[in-house]
């Protein structure tokens, strides 16, 4: 993966001029400083690299050549990640480290014993995960950026667990008191898998027995007990060396 990845949505053909503006180029040139002659690497979020070469810059504004075209391709299985809401101060937090570890898809899940509350807020919340994650994804240099779902209540989840594990796929809800580890799931025969991530106090009940009728699998991610926030990284790092996603 080449040293600097920025994001533009829709990138030109090979010898084409393209323009990087908006915060992407504000990072680029003000923060970043980068300058003519220099080489980086455009990605549209979805796969597609684009070698360039810087030929313009102005404040806040890069134009490159494009020189080349290449495309990532997925990893496999492909993960996503329920994640109940973490307390404000590491709510951010978890989003970065899960997609720095490699998740595909995240979603926001309002759990019953969250301490923080979306109520009224919910977009604002979904849109600062989505920023959390594209800096991330830059950050560890990724050719996809993981889609942020939409708030989520237990329903929704139920719903995602059912259709993932109907359609052949892995769902697993982490939990302290599950007594299957981690490492004996089937991860690596799976084409998806969905991890349930519950908050500080725990799923309770109700959520659990609704998780697993749907065919939830609740599993033992290691000796210690994790925050909720840093869990869903943990259990990327462990999937990477169970499967072939590393």
């Amino acid at each position: 993966m080449a040293a600097t990845v920025f994001y533009l949505d829709e990138i030109p053909e090979p010898g084409a001029v393209a323009v990087l503006d908006g915060p992407e180029g504000r990072h680029a040139a003000t923060v970043r400083r980068i300058r003519v002659g220099e080489p980086i690497t455009l990605s549209d979020g979805r796969g597609l690299l684009a070698a360039s070469e810087v030929i313009a810059t102005q404040r806040d504004r890069l134009d490159l050549r494009i020189l080349e075209h290449a495309v990532a391709q997925p990893v496999s299985p492909s993960v996503t990640i329920v994640q109940a809401l973490p307390k404000s101060d590491r709510s951010e937090l978890a989003v970065e480290l899960m997609t720095e570890a490699g998740a595909d898809a995240i979603v926001p899940w309002q759990a019953a014993r969250c301490v923080a509350k979306w109520e009224g807020k919910a977009a604002k919340g979904v849109e600062k995960w989505r920023a959390a994650a594209r800096s991330a994804a830059r950050q560890s240099r990724r050719a996809y950026i993981p889609e942020v779902a939409d708030l989520h209540r237990i329903g929704d989840v139920v719903d995602l667990v059912r259709r993932v594990t109907e359609g052949g796929g892995v769902a697993a809800a982490l939990h302290e008191s599950a007594r299957a580890p981690f490492a004996e799931l089937p991860f690596s025969e799976a084409g998806r898998v969905v991890l349930v991530v519950g908050p500080e106090g725990g799923l309770d009940d109700v959520e659990l027995d609704a998780l697993t009728d749907a065919g939830a699998l609740t599993v033992l991610l290691g000796p210690t007990v994790l925050r909720t926030s840093t869990a869903a990284a943990v259990a990327l790092g462990a999937l990477g060396a169970l499967t072939t996603r590393w």
